[in-house]
Parts: structure tokens; C-alpha cells; sequence
């Protein structure tokens, strides 16, 4: 079992920073994040792996890896803590970013660099409550991936072949409709040009994730945060997300993507590191009435 111990210029919090990696924040058969740090199967051009990330001090990460891709998941360990990130670059400007740039040292904007793993997640959650994506993203990946590598009862992303391959009635069972079902399956005939994007300029590979049919700017920007590291990806057209930052940083109980963004625009190039701090540390939003009713797909 190969081990690495990275140490970082500045804290890092491993949970905090990798906590998006796990769908929804709730059960997620690839990752699992906890008191031990997080564990998080994947897929390298090496092969299967799963490594498992944890504190060893504020500046230190300690990371052991198992599975043919063990040597390739513990060289992209800097990357995915966010190691070279630059919190710095955030200029508080606001009493409460200020207070919660203070209150979580630790907070990085890290990069899996694993595009497509990203990806299909990411349009499972395309306009639907968090849990009906999260069903849907349990329910395919029980059903078509395999165990990873390690002491961990995790199972790997799906494979692209296998999803590309997948039959449309095997997505409707899952609760996913035809057109996220499409997205997905285009997206795995074009997974090694996904692949490849991780390489490029972050311009130039939100460029080619936002070519594909059915992708917008709300799946750009969660994918460019989570597989490409975009502390400046900010996720226009979500539900909530407008609401939270018109309310932490205006009061305004309900707000639209347009005020958002103009609410962020002083902190243009870190806004995405802006929003992860109010979701972790923001005052919570009030709620105007009942929870939506889930919309079972697979039944209608």
C-alpha cells in the first residue's frame, strides 16, 4: 500500500475541501467522507484505485492509495487538496466573508482532474431535488460498476463504454429521463476528449464542456469546480444557491441570478470561493413554504 505525506504552505481542511466530491453531501457509494478523513474510489489512465485522504496536522495531508492506479491517484493528491490553491486572493470586502474566510482557514479550491467522473453526477442533479439525484446516482452506479481497490466498501464511477452502452429503459429505471439520459451517454462517447480537457487552459476546457448537447452553464460551472478547480465558478441557474448569497450578502430573502452575480462581481475570480463560504458558514435561508413533493421518474 503506497503512501504519501504532503506538506502545504498554508491549513488545509481535507473534509471541508473535498466535502463537495460526495453527491448531494449525502450517501455516496464512490466517496465517503468522515471522522477518518475521505475515501474516494476512481478511475486513472493506470487503472481502478481508491485513496484515502487525511489531516496529519494543519499543513500536513497524508494520503495511501490501493489498486493499479494506486501511484497515479497519490501524484494528483496536491491537486485534489488544493495544495497550490490561492485563498489569499480573496479580498474580504464584506464583514461576513471576512468573519468566515477567518473561521475556515482550511477551505481549498481543490481539482480532481477526472472530468467525466464529475460529469455524470453533475447531470444526474440537473434541475431535480438533491434526492432524486442521488438516488439515481446510487442506483446506476450499483447497477453497472464494480468494487474498488482497498478496505473500503466503496464502488467505482461508472465506466463511459459501459454507460455509453447503457439502453434508455435501464436510465428510466434509475429515475433519470431521456433527455439527462442523452447528455450522459453522448458525454461517455466523448469521454477521452474529456479526458484531455483537464490539460488545457481553464478556458479553453470549459469551452469543450460547454460543446456538448445538453450542457449549460449551470453544469459547466459545477463540473469546472469540482474536476478543474474554478474558484471562480459560480452556479448560475441553481435553485438555491442565488437565494443564499442574496440573503448573506443583502438580506434579501429571495433573489435572481443577475442580482447574484452582481452582488459577486467584487470578488470576481474567486466568486465560487465566495459561495462555498456562505454554504458552509452563511446564515440560513428562510423558507416560505412546504418542501416539493419528489417527482418519481421511474414510475410515470
Amino acid at each position: 500500500m503506497p503512501e504519501r505525506l504532503i506538506r502545504t504552505r498554508q491549513p488545509v481542511d481535507v473534509r471541508l475541501s473535498l466535502g463537495p466530491l460526495r453527491l448531494g453531501g449525502g450517501f455516496d457509494p464512490c466517496v465517503s467522507v468522515g471522522a477518518d478523513g475521505v475515501w474516494r474510489a476512481t478511475r486513472t489512465a493506470a487503472g481502478p484505485a481508491t485513496i484515502h485522504v487525511a489531516n496529519d496536522g494543519p499543513c500536513h495531508v497524508r494520503a495511501r492509495a490501493w489498486g493499479p492506479g494506486a501511484s497515479v491517484a497519490l501524484e494528483q493528491v496536491p491537486t485534489l487538496v488544493g495544495a497550490d490553491d490561492e485563498p489569499e486572493a480573496l479580498a474580504p470586502g464584506h464583514p461576513l466573508i471576512a468573519d468566515l474566510s477567518r473561521r475556515h482557514p482550511g477551505l481549498r479550491m481543490g481539482a480532481t482532474g477526472s472530468i467525466f467522473e464529475c460529469f455524470v453526477p453533475v447531470v444526474l442533479a440537473q434541475k431535480v431535488q438533491g434526492a432524486a439525484a442521488r438516488t439515481a446516482w446510487v442506483s446506476m452506479v450499483r447497477a453497472i460498476s464494480e468494487p474498488a481497490p482497498g478496505p473500503r466498501p466503496l464502488l467505482l464511477p461508472p465506466e463511459p463504454a459501459r454507460l455509453a452502452a447503457t439502453p434508455s429503459w435501464a436510465f428510466h429505471r434509475w429515475g433519470v429521463e431521456h433527455r439527462r439520459a442523452e447528455t450522459i451517454k453522448i458525454a461517455a462517447g466523448y469521454a477521452r476528449r474529456l479526458a484531455e480537457a483537464a490539460s488545457l487552459p481553464l478556458p479553453a476546457a470549459r469551452r469543450r464542456l460547454g460543446a456538448l448537447p445538453g450542457v449549460g452553464p449551470w453544469t459547466v460551472n459545477e463540473v469546472a469546480r469540482l474536476a478543474l478547480g474554478d474558484a471562480d465558478a459560480v452556479s448560475v441557474g441553481d435553485y438555491w444557491v442565488k437565494h443564499q448569497v442574496c440573503w448573506a450578502l443583502a438580506g434579501e430573502a429571495r433573489g435572481t441570478d443577475e442580482r447574484m452575480l452582481e452582488l459577486l462581481e467584487p470578488w470576481r475570480g474567486q466568486r465560487g470561493r465566495v459561495c462555498r463560504l456562505i454554504e458552509i458558514g452563511g446564515p440560513k435561508l428562510p423558507r416560505f413554504g412546504p418542501r416539493l413533493a419528489l417527482r418519481a421518474i421511474a414510475t410515470t
